[in-house]
């Protein structure tokens, strides 16, 4: 069946155009005919999170069944008195085994709504407690370890105005000078990327199950860590033998 679609606003701006005829499966839903427009812009998929339908100008549910003919309007937020849109936020974790490519990372979450970009990298140093260090193992809790990652990633974005977030931990043998943890954090203002990703660096210390040898020039140890936060701890503080 073919129907009428109208686009208004931004929505006009995106598409190039202001209507045209779509054709579409029979049984076809106002919700099928978005999911269709929203497959192609991109980046800008969020956008449609706030939109409305109207269906021959009246406002129609995402269920509403769609006939040959009908004139479907596709209604970004009418202007007004709302606060600007908020950019919109994603995040990306991941554990690696490689060489953790900062750069890349860095010009692929750069965008031009971002006033700051702060990045935190745990660089392998060559000492520690005046022992030479040669190089370091990590190894993880790997599947709880990235779901950790993620979560954190999430309170984060809920918690400090940012738009995108980057956490990359990489596990396996990793020589002096090599970057066994990146944290990219990009807003539109400098105080909530630096809080963020203080934040994340912090937490991910503490909680996330990755734990790291020291192999040095007289033996090998595993390094003591951050105590868990005690509401983790298995055995509670006022609960120990003393």
């Amino acid at each position: 069946m073919r129907v009428r679609v109208l686009l208004f606003g931004v929505l006009k701006d995106i598409f190039q155009r202001s209507e045209e005829a779509l054709e579409l499966s029979s049984g076809a839903t106002t919700s099928d005919l978005v999911q269709h427009y929203r497959c192609n812009v991109g980046a800008r998929a969020q956008l449609f999170d706030s939109i409305a339908v109207a269906v021959n100008q009246q406002y129609a549910s995402g269920t509403e069944l769609l006939h040959e003919g009908d004139e479907v309007a596709l209604l970004p937020p009418v202007s007004g008195g709302a606060a600007p849109a908020v950019p919109a936020q994603s995040y990306h974790c991941e554990i690696v085994r490689q060489r953790i490519p900062t750069e890349q990372i860095l010009e692929r979450i750069k965008q031009g709504e971002d006033g700051a970009v702060v990045i935190f990298e745990g660089i392998v140093r060559n000492h520690t407690r005046s022992r030479q260090t040669l190089f370091l193992e990590y190894e993880a809790y790997e599947s709880m370890a990235l779901a950790e990652m993620n979560s954190l990633a999430e309170k984060a974005l809920s918690s400090y105005a940012v738009r995108e977030i980057a956490m990359v931990h990489r596990l396996g043998r990793l020589e002096i000078g090599e970057t066994s943890v990146l944290i990219v954090v990009a807003s539109a203002h400098r105080a909530a990327a630096f809080d963020a990703c203080r934040f994340l660096i912090d937490t991910l210390k503490r909680t996330v199950p990755i734990w790291k040898k020291e192999h040095f020039s007289d033996g090998a140890v595993w390094s003591d860590g951050e105590p868990f936060p005690e509401e983790l701890q298995a055995i509670k503080a006022e609960g120990r033998q003393q």
